[in-house]
């Protein structure tokens, strides 16, 4: 179905039973997902998502990075969730892959763009149709976030976490920008004009995250973070 035919459908007068089988299907599939990805994830252990684009290219210094950060968390024991693609997800599972950590993909069906990549363990590997369910598994099953440059989505669900962690919805967890070239012209607007100038967001939400340039730098954060509770991996 095209666009234009998606519009048009969504205008058109549906009756009662059509409504009703549609609605009722639809929860179905929801709950599949859920239960599925609450059944898998819920057996691996500490981990922390790596959040980037799908369009980044295996020569992209980005890449390299993801992969470092990746291999440097699961030398501190954490196992490694991302979106499951190509890109920045794929050098996340690549280098927990291949430094024998948990490498987790939580894939979304896309019509044209997204497939899961091959260094995701095979019992760890979950396609998702719904984006929110696919967040929820972010959120729930991640002890940190770690976001490279990336898009739409990238931004999608990096503020989903500094959101959810702002209005108490879920625990406090360490969230990390890696790349203050990228990200940098963000969040001085964040301050001087969400902050500074029309007072949308509270000096102490400015603390939600960190801003930092190396897979050292963004994997010794998570560390230290959970340290000071006395909290370590239990792989």
């Amino acid at each position: 179905m095209t666009g234009e035919e998606k519009i048009r459908h969504a205008f058109e007068n549906k009756n009662w039973q059509e409504i009703k089988v549609t609605d009722s299907w639809q929860i179905f599939k929801i709950m599949a997902e859920f239960v599925d990805g609450f059944e898998k994830l819920a057996k691996i252990g500490p981990c922390v998502s790596i959040f980037g684009s799908a369009r980044t290219k295996n020569d992209n210094r980005y890449y390299k990075l993801a992969e470092d950060t990746a291999r440097l968390l699961t030398e501190r024991g954490y196992g490694v969730i991302s979106g499951g693609g190509p890109g920045i997800m794929e050098a996340a599972n690549k280098g927990a892959y291949e430094a024998g950590g948990k490498s987790v993909g939580l894939n979304i069906e896309l019509p044209f763009e997204q497939f899961h990549n091959k260094y995701i363990d095979r019992d760890k590997v979950l396609e998702f149709d719904y984006f929110f369910i696919r967040k929820v598994m972010f959120m729930k099953y991640s002890q940190g976030f770690i976001v490279l440059p990336g898009g739409f989505g990238t931004l999608d669900e990096s503020f989903e976490a500094i959101t959810l962690i702002q209005t108490g919805k879920i625990a406090r967890f360490p969230i990390v920008f890696v790349g203050v070239e990228y990200w940098g012209g963000l969040f001085n607007w964040i301050t001087e004009k969400m902050l500074n100038q029309e007072h949308n967001i509270h000096p102490d939400d400015l603390n939600l995250y960190r801003v930092v340039d190396t897979a050292e730098e963004a994997v010794e954060h998570i560390f230290r973070f959970y340290e000071k509770y006395v909290l370590k991996p239990n792989f």
